[in-house]
Protein backbone atom coordinates (compact mmCIF):
# COMPACT_ATOMS: atom_id res chain seq x y z
CA UNK A 1 0.00 0.00 0.00
CA UNK A 2 2.62 2.47 1.22
CA UNK A 3 5.03 1.71 -2.30
CA UNK A 4 1.81 2.21 -4.35
CA UNK A 5 0.98 5.40 -2.77
CA UNK A 6 4.49 6.71 -3.30
CA UNK A 7 4.99 5.52 -6.33
CA UNK A 8 1.69 7.80 -6.88
CA UNK A 9 2.75 10.90 -5.56
CA UNK A 10 6.38 10.48 -8.05
CA UNK A 11 3.86 9.76 -10.80
CA UNK A 12 1.72 13.05 -9.87
CA UNK A 13 4.74 15.55 -8.83
CA UNK A 14 6.06 14.52 -12.24
CA UNK A 15 2.83 15.27 -13.85
CA UNK A 16 1.42 18.42 -11.92
CA UNK A 17 2.86 21.04 -10.17
CA UNK A 18 1.86 20.07 -6.76
CA UNK A 19 2.49 23.28 -4.40
CA UNK A 20 1.11 22.12 -0.88
CA UNK A 21 0.90 18.89 0.86
CA UNK A 22 -3.30 19.67 0.69
CA UNK A 23 -2.97 19.87 -2.96
CA UNK A 24 -1.18 16.33 -3.36
CA UNK A 25 -3.79 14.87 -0.72
CA UNK A 26 -6.51 15.93 -3.06
CA UNK A 27 -4.58 14.46 -6.32
CA UNK A 28 -4.26 11.36 -4.49
CA UNK A 29 -7.98 10.58 -3.23
CA UNK A 30 -9.12 11.42 -7.02
CA UNK A 31 -6.31 8.32 -7.69
CA UNK A 32 -8.79 6.61 -4.82
CA UNK A 33 -5.80 6.61 -2.28
CA UNK A 34 -7.27 8.01 1.37
CA UNK A 35 -5.36 9.57 3.00
CA UNK A 36 -4.36 11.77 6.29
CA UNK A 37 -2.10 15.15 6.55
CA UNK A 38 0.04 13.01 8.30
CA UNK A 39 0.39 10.39 5.98
CA UNK A 40 1.54 12.78 3.79
CA UNK A 41 4.14 14.50 5.99
CA UNK A 42 5.49 10.87 6.54
CA UNK A 43 5.94 10.33 2.74
CA UNK A 44 7.36 13.45 2.00
CA UNK A 45 9.92 13.30 4.53
CA UNK A 46 10.44 9.70 3.86
CA UNK A 47 10.61 10.65 0.02
CA UNK A 48 12.59 13.08 0.99
CA UNK A 49 10.91 15.44 -1.39
CA UNK A 50 12.27 19.04 -1.90
CA UNK A 51 10.32 22.16 -3.04
CA UNK A 52 12.09 23.88 -5.92
CA UNK A 53 11.51 26.66 -7.81
CA UNK A 54 8.39 27.03 -10.60
CA UNK A 55 6.81 29.27 -12.99
CA UNK A 56 5.74 32.16 -11.74
CA UNK A 57 7.34 32.26 -8.68
CA UNK A 58 6.04 29.49 -6.79
CA UNK A 59 7.48 26.11 -5.82
CA UNK A 60 6.34 22.73 -6.30
CA UNK A 61 7.61 19.32 -4.83
CA UNK A 62 10.08 17.06 -6.47
CA UNK A 63 12.61 14.59 -5.89
CA UNK A 64 16.02 15.24 -4.74
CA UNK A 65 18.57 15.59 -7.29
CA UNK A 66 20.73 12.39 -6.56
CA UNK A 67 23.70 13.47 -5.09
CA UNK A 68 21.42 15.78 -2.73
CA UNK A 69 19.62 12.26 -1.63
CA UNK A 70 22.99 10.39 -0.77
CA UNK A 71 25.00 12.57 1.88
CA UNK A 72 28.13 10.10 2.75
CA UNK A 73 27.87 8.66 5.88
CA UNK A 74 31.06 10.04 7.27
CA UNK A 75 29.08 13.56 6.29
CA UNK A 76 26.20 12.47 7.73
CA UNK A 77 28.04 11.01 11.18
CA UNK A 78 30.01 14.44 11.13
CA UNK A 79 26.66 16.30 11.37
CA UNK A 80 24.86 14.42 14.18
CA UNK A 81 28.25 14.55 16.70
CA UNK A 82 28.56 18.28 15.74
CA UNK A 83 25.60 20.03 15.10
CA UNK A 84 23.89 21.48 18.80
CA UNK A 85 20.90 23.66 17.05
CA UNK A 86 19.35 24.67 13.50
CA UNK A 87 17.18 27.61 13.96
CA UNK A 88 15.83 30.18 10.74
CA UNK A 89 15.32 33.52 11.16
CA UNK A 90 13.79 34.88 7.49
CA UNK A 91 16.17 33.29 5.01
CA UNK A 92 19.12 32.87 7.04
CA UNK A 93 20.26 29.26 8.61
CA UNK A 94 22.20 29.48 11.95
CA UNK A 95 23.82 26.32 12.49
CA UNK A 96 24.94 25.91 16.38
CA UNK A 97 27.84 23.30 16.36
CA UNK A 98 29.99 21.76 19.05
CA UNK A 99 33.48 24.39 19.26
CA UNK A 100 35.77 24.29 16.82
CA UNK A 101 33.13 21.72 14.00
CA UNK A 102 31.71 24.25 12.30
CA UNK A 103 34.22 24.57 9.43
CA UNK A 104 34.00 20.68 9.46
CA UNK A 105 29.92 20.93 9.67
CA UNK A 106 29.81 23.48 6.88
CA UNK A 107 31.68 21.24 4.61
CA UNK A 108 29.04 18.14 5.24
CA UNK A 109 26.16 20.72 4.23
CA UNK A 110 27.75 22.31 1.65
CA UNK A 111 28.20 18.65 0.31
CA UNK A 112 24.53 18.55 -0.41
CA UNK A 113 24.42 20.59 -3.34
CA UNK A 114 21.55 22.37 -2.85
CA UNK A 115 20.48 24.74 -5.33
CA UNK A 116 18.87 27.19 -2.72
CA UNK A 117 21.61 28.16 -0.69
CA UNK A 118 23.08 31.50 -1.79
CA UNK A 119 25.96 30.78 0.54
CA UNK A 120 27.40 29.85 4.06
CA UNK A 121 29.96 31.29 6.38
CA UNK A 122 31.77 29.14 9.03
CA UNK A 123 33.70 30.44 12.60
CA UNK A 124 34.81 28.27 15.29
CA UNK A 125 31.18 27.23 16.20
CA UNK A 126 28.77 29.35 14.38
CA UNK A 127 27.78 28.57 10.46
CA UNK A 128 25.11 30.78 8.97
CA UNK A 129 23.49 30.05 5.46
CA UNK A 130 21.89 32.22 3.39
CA UNK A 131 19.24 30.81 1.38
CA UNK A 132 17.11 31.81 -0.97
CA UNK A 133 13.74 32.07 0.19
CA UNK A 134 11.93 32.31 3.87
CA UNK A 135 10.43 28.69 2.79
CA UNK A 136 13.84 27.27 1.59
CA UNK A 137 15.62 28.22 5.33
CA UNK A 138 12.61 26.72 6.96
CA UNK A 139 13.05 23.46 4.47
CA UNK A 140 16.85 23.18 5.35
CA UNK A 141 16.29 23.62 9.06
CA UNK A 142 13.48 20.43 8.73
CA UNK A 143 16.31 18.24 6.66
CA UNK A 144 19.26 19.19 9.10
CA UNK A 145 17.01 18.39 12.73
CA UNK A 146 15.76 15.25 10.33
CA UNK A 147 19.29 14.51 9.62
CA UNK A 148 20.64 15.33 13.13
CA UNK A 149 17.92 13.86 15.11
CA UNK A 150 17.58 17.27 17.11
Amino acid sequence: MKYNRQEMIISLIDEYEIETQEELSERLREKGYMVTQATISRDIREMKLQKIAAAGGKYKYALPRQEEAVLSQRFRNLLVDSVESVEAAANIVVVKTSAGMASGAAAAIDSMERSDVLGSVAGDDTIIIVMKTNDAAALLVSDLREITGI
